[in-house]
C-alpha cells in the first residue's frame, strides 16, 4: 500500500503528468506509460515502464 501522502506528490517521470494508481502498477494517461509496483514500491523508473492503453 503506498502512502497517501506520497501519491499526492508522485508524478509522471518522463511527461509530470498527473498518475492514477492501481494495486500493481501506475498509470500516467499523459503519456500513456504505466510504471510498476513490486512489493508496496512503485518503481518510477522510465525504463520500466510499459505502455498503456485504456482498458488494458
Amino acid at each position: 500500500m503506498i502512502d497517501d501522502e506520497l501519491k499526492a506528490i508522485l508524478v509522471c517521470p518522463a511527461c509530470k503528468g498527473d498518475l492514477q494508481f492501481e494495486d500493481t502498477r501506475i498509470i500516467c494517461r499523459a503519456c500513456r506509460k504505466a510504471y510498476p509496483i513490486r512489493d508496496g514500491i512503485p518503481v518510477m523508473l522510465i525504463n520500466e515502464a510499459q505502455p498503456w492503453s485504456p482498458g488494458a
